[in-house]
């Protein structure tokens, strides 16, 4: 008879203690843990490139980082390491200063990222829109594919065919069997066949040299003065703001595709922690790794802190105890997994045809904005940045036009009755001041608000501008009912808003 799969809510996935109870959910977690190690390697090679340090830095970065945040994130199975995001920001620092300088700044940044936490930055989540997170799902699988090319091009045909595998085996074995993760077996039957034919292909190995010993904890060898914090805290800030967006967007895009909610103030905090454990490790720090932490949670279903855990223990384990074999793993294996997680990553509904000539045309912008940008500079952060603000325009902007001013009574010939609808704000109260009739009004004008809300100091300055036209002309003012946030805005700043007030 067959037995029937666990039922378990995707609350009690993310369980450690369940799933250490589970032989099989366990076995799940390890092996998506060893495929995140084996594909974290050639990442924080590149990176570590990028930044201009040794190998080495990356690759210790990587460790400490997915097992601290393991242990103190707030996003359980999300894989955070050495990404290139925060390599672009420090290699200018590592150029000009040097290793020291670097490792000083990764605990400078974790520790702004503890204060941005504390102050609840992650809060902030909520006021990025859905097109751009769309938007930051599609350009994070097409910044994946790009990030691929290299090792495709100029390389022995060779290359070819054993990508074409790897992919015919990890869309293939899935329905056979699930024991195992596709990406591990096609990692593994490229190895095997590779060393056991003798091809010359390019290799893990070839990236740049693996270390040969443990990470040692040390102190940043730099004067303590405030020049040495002049220098580095610009470089900080920036590194801790981007890989806060990083991290949060990973985290809410791990939240959708595992149906579950995570704390992003704990996943904040964790950042700063595991970037401050990495920087007195000496490593170039880094945030949540997208493209792993996809590899991780879609392509092997891991759902907890071991995964996590067990790719930053494996990672160490693999490069100093295991180096000169993991040295031989094909390249061509690791781009077929990473093409493999690109296009499970992009929103394919999104981009539909028939899902574009629904979507409203802002929607669209904003999605492809963040999109554009994101590819244009290879920084995520950049393109949410401006999907966030493109969002905010077109949202002021059509707004605006949502408010009216409307003629609503003449209680007898000296009264004139005005409704003001709508929200008004400094977008929608600019064409306000010239939807009255000063010179053709009677003596006394009631504006009336209800059906209205004060959001800002320019609508008050415009309400103050209608009354002064209407007044210049000897007409009297009276606005009535606002609401008690309304009336508090107004009260407060009515008449104080020049400096003849």
């Amino acid at each position: 008879m067959k037995q029937l799969p666990e039922a378990i809510t995707p609350r009690e996935q993310q369980s450690v203690l369940a799933t250490l109870r589970s032989p099989r959910r366990l076995r799940s977690e390890v092996l998506a843990g060893l495929v995140v190690a084996l594909a974290l390697i050639p990442e924080a090679i590149s990176f570590s490139i990028i930044a201009g340090v040794d190998p080495r830095v990356g690759l210790f970065a990587s460790f400490t980082m997915a097992v601290t945040i393991s242990i103190v994130g707030g996003r359980p199975a999300m894989i955070s390491a050495a990404t290139g995001a925060v390599a672009l920001v420090v290699a200018p620092l590592v150029h000009s200063h040097g290793l020291n300088y670097l490792t000083a700044t990764v605990i400078l940044a974790g520790v702004l990222q503890l204060v941005l936490g504390g102050l609840g930055v992650a809060k902030l989540m909520r006021f990025v829109p859905r097109s751009v997170m769309v938007g930051f799902v599609n350009a994070l699988a097409i910044l994946i594919f790009l990030s691929q090319l290299p090792h495709l091009l100029g390389v022995p045909w060779l290359v070819y065919p054993m990508v074409a595998v790897a992919i015919v085996v990890m869309v293939a074995l899935p329905k056979l069997t699930t024991a195992i993760p596709a990406p591990l077996i096609a990692i593994v039957v490229l190895t095997v066949a590779t060393i056991g034919l003798g091809w010359s292909v390019p290799n893990v190995g070839d990236e740049g040299e693996l270390p040969s010993s443990l990470p040692a904890l040390l102190i940043p060898d730099v004067p303590f003065t405030l020049q040495t914090f002049g220098v580095i805290a610009p470089y900080a800030l920036t590194m801790a703001v981007v890989g806060l967006l990083e991290s949060l967007m990973t985290a809410k895009l791990v939240d959708d595709i595992t149906d579950t909610h995570s704390d992003k103030s704990r996943e904040a905090l964790g950042q700063g922690v595991a970037n401050v454990v990495t920087g007195f490790f000496g490593g170039m720090g880094g945030c949540a790794m997208i493209g792993q932490t996809m590899v991780n949670v879609k392509a092997c279903g891991a759902r907890t802190r071991i995964s996590t855990f067990l790719a930053g223990v494996f990672l160490l384990g693999l490069v100093v105890g295991l180096g000169d074999i993991v040295a031989l793993i094909p390249m061509a294996a690791l781009v077929a997994v990473m093409i493999m997680v690109s296009v499970a990553t992009l929103d394919w509904h999104s981009v539909h045809p028939k899902t574009l000539r629904r979507m409203p045309k802002s929607e669209t912008v904003v999605m492809l904005s963040t999109v554009g940008v994101t590819v244009a500079t290879g920084n995520l952060a950049y393109g949410v940045g401006v999907g966030i603000l493109t969002a905010m325009v077109l949202f002021a902007r059509r707004v605006a036009h949502l408010t009216e001013v409307v003629d609503i009574a003449h209680p007898d010939e000296h009264t004139r009755v005005y409704a003001v609808r709508g929200e008004l704000f400094f977008a929608s109260s600019n064409d306000l001041v010239y939807q009255f009739d000063y010179a053709g009004d009677p003596d006394n004008i009631i504006i009336d608000v209800s059906q209205a809300d004060i959001w800002d100091a320019s609508s008050v300055a415009t309400l103050d501008a209608i009354t002064t036209k209407y007044a210049a002309k000897g007409k009297t003012v009276s606005i009535i009912g606002m609401n008690d946030n309304s009336a508090q805005r107004h009260a407060r700043l009515s008449g104080r808003l020049t400096g003849s007030s």
